[in-house]
């Protein structure tokens, strides 16, 4: 039976209620042929092509199966990079705000002590990379008795960068604390190595492959523009004129060569910012938040953000060096034209790029079409409206938490780990105010002198004012609204 709408699935009414709120309107491909599977405790092995809406495949009937009242994590996902356990843990948390679900990610180049304190507090389904996870286990700061579904997200690009191994260890570890493991795996082929995962610890998997004419998204449109090495950086300047995107990314092939063009177009007022590996980490976690919000325009990056990382609306993506590997080319192009929009992915090809351009025609059965530069002919107008978009005030996006504002109330309430503050007590204070009853409470996260915790179905002002009056542990508390 294929379903064509969410309400059709047997999932609960806070799940379908939370989807409306963040538009998903109508299951992809994926999500069609995914859910039900996962839903029914099978193993599942999935293909689709990056764009497809892979993380809420696994995500809705996960999140549809947690356990509120368990206080160990249920499920493990496993991302490659930390960009995309960050995306992922972000998209899972929203889906199931509604059922107060606490989705903790796990990554390197982080304070791991902070990661130990939240592991402790409950949680219910962690977002991890393999070699942080693997740290966690080996230091016993993650308990596994409790976790009954990993997902294995990314395959390709896990075996891309030599997880696979780790992800093993992983599986041997759980497997020690459980006899019953469901798992999924999602990838964008499935090549010995995976095949081998597969065959290792699944058992009977459902193979869903959602089929493509192309291994490029049809919604994208590709050009080529042949230029010399110092011909390029002007024709990058006449293509950002000529077609004023609200918002591009442009990739290069070195971390030398993101900085090199992130300052000659700084030089030039160009809103942008740049994103590498070579970049400390909480910088790579600004540079993505503060492009996601709206506040430059441009993000010149390398390879690190092709594979996964969700920007909406991408109108433009440029190779400014063209890629090395064919497979690149797609991981890149397939950052634009997503969710059912429009996109165009331009490449700049010097001589010496020529027979790459070809690899990746072979590879995607195509031609890229090549172009007159000279054909583009930039106007003084068009020079004016795009020196007028750099100036122009910048006008900060609306996360999916934005969904939310109408029915969710975050209060902060003084009062933490420190004054032997329980979620109990929380919610035995806020369970005696007349009108609002457990409900209506969401996620409550406990720091160390302060206590954040989310009203639901638009009971937050009576909460919050309840509040000023009413002991908890036996003390009267400072509480007040915060931004979602």
């Amino acid at each position: 039976m294929i379903r064509e709408e969410f309400k059709e699935f047997p999932i609960s009414k806070e799940i379908i209620d939370t989807l409306d709120l963040l538009g998903y309107k109508h299951p992809t491909p994926i999500q069609k042929k995914a859910i039900m599977p996962i839903l029914e405790g099978k193993d599942v092995v999935a293909k689709s092509q990056t764009g497809s809406g892979k993380t809420a495949a696994f995500g809705i009937p996960l999140c549809e199966q947690i356990v509120w009242e368990e206080r160990y994590p249920q499920v493990l996902v496993l991302e490659p990079t930390r960009e995309l356990a960050l995306q992922v843990k972000e998209e899972l948390f929203q889906i199931g705000r509604k059922k107060r679900m606490k989705v903790p990610a796990i990554f390197g180049g982080m304070p791991i002590q902070r990661e130990i304190n939240t592991l402790k507090q409950k949680s219910h389904i962690v977002v991890g990379t393999p070699g942080r996870v693997m740290d966690h286990i080996r230091r016993g700061t993650f308990v596994l008795e409790g976790i009954r579904s990993i997902v294995i997200d990314e395959a390709d690009l896990m075996l891309d960068m030599g997880f696979i191994d780790e992800v093993g260890e992983i599986l041997k570890a759980v497997l020690k604390e459980r006899e019953q493991l469901q798992m999924s795996l999602f990838s964008a082929t499935l090549e010995e190595r995976i095949q081998g995962l597969v065959d290792a610890y699944m058992k009977d998997p459902v193979f869903v492959e959602i089929a493509s004419d192309t291994k490029t998204a049809d919604s994208v449109t590709q050009i080529a523009y042949e230029a010399e090495e110092e011909d390029k950086f002007q024709l990058l300047m006449d293509i950002l004129v000529d077609k004023n995107p609200k918002d591009c990314m442009i990739f290069c092939a070195t971390r030398e060569m993101v900085q090199t063009l992130c300052y000659k177009l700084q030089r030039k007022k160009v809103r942008c910012e740049m994103l590498h590996g070579g970049m400390e980490q909480r910088k790579r976690l600004y540079a993505i938040a503060d492009f996601r919000k709206g506040k430059y325009h441009y993000l010149i990056t390398t390879d690190v953000s092709a594979r996964g990382i969700d920007f909406d609306d991408m109108e433009l993506v440029i190779n400014y060096d063209f890629p090395s590997k064919k497979e690149n080319y797609v991981h890149r192009i397939g950052r634009t034209g997503r969710k059912g929009n429009k996109g165009t992915a331009i490449s700049l090809i010097s001589s010496r790029e020529k027979q790459a351009k070809k690899a990746v025609e072979r590879y995607i059965e195509m031609v890229i079409p090549v172009e007159n530069p000279e054909d583009i002919r930039v106007t003084r107008n068009q020079k004016d409206a795009f020196e007028m978009k750099q100036k122009e005030k910048v006008l900060i996006k609306q996360g999916k938490e934005a969904a939310f504002k109408s029915e969710i109330t975050k209060l902060n309430i003084g009062g933490g780990k420190k004054s032997k503050m329980r979620a109990g007590d929380i919610v035995g204070a806020i369970c005696n105010i007349k009108g609002i009853n457990q409900e209506d409470i969401g996620v409550i996260d406990i720091r160390d002198s302060f206590t954040y915790v989310e009203i639901l179905n638009g009971k937050g002002d009576i909460a919050c004012g309840n509040l000023q009056s009413k002991t908890i542990k036996g003390k009267i508390r400072k509480v007040r609204k915060m931004k979602l």
